[in-house]
């Protein structure tokens, strides 16, 4: 069984920044592909970024391309988001997520969430204007 704890969340200002952890246990990480996603009140969870099983490649939402950074050290079990330039409209719970097939669906299997096997219990990014 494969947990998964975020850390790193908190009250920014609008202009600044915040690096998430996403600490995995119980498994082999270098074996998962990971993402985050992000939930704002009242509204769906959607995807923000994903890396592949040994980083080289990298996905990201439109709205977060150029001011976030996804990475991991497959060394300490652990995926970052690093957010620049944040916006109120970042505000949000954020969850790591671990997919362990590697089985590919479709090209956008990445954005899904049913794609992911394990999830963790959120930290929350809070943006002020």
């Amino acid at each position: 069984q494969v947990q998964l704890v975020e850390s790193g969340g908190g009250l920014v200002q609008a202009g600044g920044s915040l690096r998430l952890s996403c600490a995995a246990s119980g498994g082999t990480f270098s074996d998962y592909f990971m993402g985050w996603f992000r939930q704002a009140p009242g509204k769906e969870r959607e995807f923000v970024a994903a890396i592949s099983r040994n980083g080289g490649r990298t996905y990201y939402a439109e709205t977060v391309k150029g001011r976030f950074t996804i990475s991991r050290d497959n060394a300490k079990n652990t995926v970052y988001l690093q957010m620049n330039s944040l916006k109120p409209e970042d505000t949000a719970v954020y969850y790591c997520a671990a997919r362990i097939s590697v089985q590919v669906s479709s090209i956008s299997y990445y954005r899904k969430e049913y794609e992911y096997d394990y999830w963790g219990q959120g930290t929350q990014v809070t943006v002020s204007s």
